[in-house]
């Protein structure tokens, strides 16, 4: 890999461009999925490319291949070439590019137990084992376990002189019970929804979960849910937001919405824009007092973790929001000057065949001093604790939301009661952030991984950690369907 990047990084110095780089990413997926105690797919795949950026005049250009064999991979760069000629052609304003310092490094994430040495028996025999289990809750019909393992190498040259290879392993995994009575179908996932939970470590992470151990409860919550009556219609009521939940609430309503390529409009067309202006960073309130976010690329687990970014930038952990007030978003190597800033280390690739974009890196809402979950709903004379995401919606400025999630808990004078199916709150972004009056502490933090944020046209799948506790929300719209 290194000897193909320094071929191309070669070729490209000789070649009369103001800068190029290229990634070389090697990477392995494993996916399995069981059903009702029956294998319903094991996918084992690998892809090996090549990428080559290059800056002239003004001007990007790209190409990218995965025939390293008979492809001239000297021809790589003159069709990157042929594409920044062709983007001068169509007009339009020279783009900015602040070059990072050269470096040189070798970086690998966190794994004590690489996935690829476990067993696909061992695997498929846990995975079958937790639905044998849901599936013998009564009502329950639809059981499910999956999970997913990737490993990357990249190795990333630049004619500044940078040589960086970095190697990292995810995994994660989920089980889900449906259960089925009278022509309605109440789901109930453990530790999340949407394949489970994932990080940036080994099968011990996996382990850890205790899939089976949770299998019986995971399936009993489900039937209950049947059981359960319609969520209430309430135009005004207090909400706790577990913590699978509020990461996906952040992800959608904050994640994005700081992206500053969205901010400046040029990502519009296929997943919108933002909210918030540029004049609005170091003066926009965003949230309650108590509202603390970070983006964080240098927790050892997170999704969004990384040594350096697609520009070749050094990862940092930058402050978003401090005390309520907007002070950062994300930015890249191209657009931070805008601020009159540098890059934070933004700019990631979903592989070796597309262009860098801003995607977040790990956004998290920093615990506050609300002590434990118990502790907050001791401290809620009445309201409702929602727990794990069905579906959302929010408009293409992050402005407008709405979110469903697999229950709702009563609680009333600090104590659990009733539970309520098909909850869904909603509300607009700034006004819900403010009514935040209580966040967890950190014994109740927690990341949870993304592994499906589109972004980009051609869209591009990101992979992404939010971190945070549950936290309460006063006088949300809140009802059932």
């Amino acid at each position: 890999m290194h000897s193909i990047a320094a071929m191309i990084m070669n070729h490209a110095s000789s070649r009369k461009v103001d800068y190029a780089d290229v990634r070389v990413i090697r990477r392995t997926t494993e996916s399995i999925s069981v059903r009702n105690e029956i294998p319903e797919s094991v996918e084992v795949s690998e892809t090996f490319g090549v990428g080559v950026r290059v800056f002239v005049d003004g001007r990007w250009g790209f190409a990218a291949t995965d025939d390293i064999v008979h492809d001239r991979l000297d021809g790589l760069v003159e069709r990157a070439i042929l594409g920044a000629k062709a983007a001068a052609v169509a007009g339009g304003p020279k783009e900015h590019f602040d070059p990072p310092p050269a470096v040189t490094a070798t970086h690998a994430s966190f794994c004590e137990v690489d996935p690829q040495s476990v067993s696909l028996e061992e695997k498929l025999s846990m995975l079958t084992a937790c639905t044998r289990i849901m599936g013998g809750e009564k009502s329950v019909e639809q059981c499910e376990a999956t999970m997913d393992a990737w490993h990357e190498v990249k190795v990333f040259y630049s004619t500044l002189g940078s040589q960086i290879e970095q190697s990292s392993t995810v995994c994660g995994a989920g089980i889900s019970a449906g259960a089925l009575a009278r022509g309605d179908m109440q789901v109930r996932s453990y530790p999340n929804s949407f394949r489970g939970n994932f990080a940036r470590a080994g099968y011990e992470f996996i382990d850890a979960m205790r899939l089976d151990d949770n299998a019986a409860q995971t399936a009993a919550e489900a039937a209950a849910l049947l059981r359960a009556p319609m969520c209430p219609d309430l135009p005004e009521a207090d909400l706790i937001i577990g913590g699978s939940q509020l990461a996906l609430q952040i992800h959608e309503s904050v994640g994005h919405a700081i992206e500053f390529d969205r901010i400046l409009g040029y990502e519009a067309s296929f997943a919108g824009t933002s909210f918030l202006q540029p004049s609005d960073v170091g003066h926009r309130i965003y949230g309650a007092p108590i509202m603390n976010v970070t983006a964080d690329a240098t927790l050892p687990h997170g999704l969004g973790s990384f040594h350096y970014d697609d520009d070749g930038y050094l990862s940092v952990r930058d402050v978003i929001v401090d005390s309520g007030r907007l002070v950062g978003v994300l930015t890249s190597a191209g657009i931070a000057h805008v601020l009159d800033r540098r890059s934070n280390a933004c700019m990631r690739a979903e592989g070796w065949n597309h262009f860098p974009i801003i995607r977040m890196t790990n956004v998290n809402l920093e615990p506050g001093e609300a002590g434990s979950l118990e502790d907050l709903i001791a401290d809620t004379s009445h309201g409702y604790l929602l727990e794990t995401n069905k579906s959302w919606s929010i408009d293409d400025k992050r402005l407008n939301f709405q979110f469903a999630t697999e229950l709702a808990v009563e609680i009333r004078d600090g104590k659990r009661g009733r539970l309520f199916r098909n909850p869904i709150y909603s509300g607009m972004t700034p006004a819900f952030w403010a009514s935040c009056d209580a966040i967890c502490g950190p014994s109740e933090w927690q990341l949870w991984g993304v592994t499906n944020c589109g972004k980009g046209e051609p869209m591009q799948v990101a992979q992404v950690s939010h971190g945070c506790a549950p936290a309460r929300f006063r006088k949300q719209r809140l009802w059932g369907a």
